[in-house]
């Protein structure tokens, strides 16, 4: 397989040095430009990324989520990518799903592409995480309007317009949403897809609770008056 140099994948970390050094590794074979963003980590996410092949930015408290997204997405643009993928950094994603995306990107055929877990999904998704998620879709405008039907799944393709285009300013988990409302006004072709969450017993810790799903709405709902 011919590396995707063109494409960089941003990750966001924090108190991840348990598997970020393997999350890595599988990117780079068939991404060469990745960069993580460590986000004020407590534990030794840092110093296992600086063990890797992948760039290292960090933050020096911790900003959430969002904040590291568009850290690392002004990152990769200066570094000159031709398309960004975000990918999270417990382990969860399929690298074989971030190339299929990507080459959606290379063709043309989309400016955007979301991965969906309930497209196709052949892995089961946790009854909570369910309810939380598609309650989520469901209450949300900007969700309802481009048709999706997982709005918070981290695996995301974008071309190098949108990406320059996208401001993410809710650092928080609530930032997911802010991308899904961004998208819905803008002009871009959107194309949702199916890929595969790997549930592990890491990742399932990971995760987001039913609070935190109600607490993301109210955060965009306030921030959107």
């Amino acid at each position: 397989m011919v590396a995707d140099t063109g494409t960089w994948v941003v990750v966001p970390v924090y108190n991840e040095d348990t598997v970020i050094a393997d999350v890595v590794a599988e990117i780079r074979t068939s991404f060469p430009n990745v960069v993580c963003v460590d986000d004020g980590s407590r534990d030794s996410s840092a110093e296992r990324i600086a063990g890797t092949e992948a760039h290292l930015v960090r933050h020096p408290i911790n900003l959430g989520q969002g904040a590291s997204l568009q850290t690392g997405i002004d990152y990769a643009l200066r570094g000159g990518a031709e398309r960004i993928v975000t990918f999270d950094a417990d382990g969860q994603h399929d690298v074989a799903d971030a190339v299929r995306m990507a080459a959606i990107l290379r063709s043309g055929e989309a400016d955007v592409v979301l991965g969906s877990r309930f497209l196709e999904s052949t892995e089961p998704v946790p009854p909570l995480k369910r309810l939380v998620l598609r309650t989520v879709a469901a209450l949300s405008p900007a969700s309802r309007k481009l048709k999706l039907t997982d709005a918070h799944n981290g695996l995301r393709a974008m071309n190098r317009a949108v990406a320059e285009d996208l401001r993410i300013t809710m650092n928080g988990m609530a930032h997911a949403s802010e991308i899904v409302a961004s998208l819905a006004r803008s002009s871009w072709r959107i194309r949702e897809v199916p890929v595969t969450i790997r549930y592990t017993e890491y990742s399932r810790s990971k995760g987001q609770s039913l609070f935190n799903g109600v607490n993301i709405l109210f955060d965009l709902s306030v921030r959107q008056r």
